[in-house]
């Protein structure tokens, strides 16, 4: 068999591309920050227990694991804390607004940065369609969300901090 083709190495991967950072500003709340540096810590442990393996022929483990700490410390590096306000008076950032839609239906939706950001618990990044529309309203305001299946009107009810 010819030899021409294969490729002779030391087993060791490349490095994994590094995972999309986001083009937009990275706001963080005092719990998303904390969120990121706890993920940075399990990742790294995770990493130590890897590489202390006995058996460590498959490194594609570690090589995923590197590469997310790559993307953790830089997400840390980029943050900018920002402290929910005390008393909010419009929707913000760091802020929690509940809504009630045409049938009267109720809805807390958080404002959080893109690394908390979690919709099934209502938190939603600021660059969300729903977040854009709640932004900058009032309490008794009416907003419109433009959603695929059609629009939805929703009259913000409450505003508090999002702690």
């Amino acid at each position: 068999m010819s030899r021409a083709f294969v490729k002779e190495g030391t087993g060791d991967l490349d490095p994994l591309p590094d995972l999309p950072v986001s083009p937009h500003p990275n706001w963080v709340t005092p719990a998303g920050l904390a969120g990121l540096r706890a993920r940075l810590a399990a990742v790294q442990a995770d990493l130590a227990r890897l590489r202390a393996r006995a058996e460590r022929l498959d490194k594609l483990p570690e090589a995923a694991a590197e590469r997310d700490i790559r993307y953790l410390e830089a997400r840390l590096a980029s943050a900018i804390l920002v402290t929910p306000p005390a008393a909010p008076a419009e929707v913000a950032f760091a802020t929690e607004a509940t809504v009630a839609d045409e049938d009267g239906r109720e809805t807390r939706w958080r404002i959080v940065g893109e690394d908390e950001a979690d919709p099934a618990r209502g938190w939603i990044s600021p660059q969300a369609p729903l977040a854009r529309a709640l932004l900058g309203a009032r309490v008794g305001d009416t907003v419109t969300w433009a959603k695929p299946a059609g629009t939805v009107t929703l009259e913000v009810l409450a505003i508090r901090p999002a702690l």
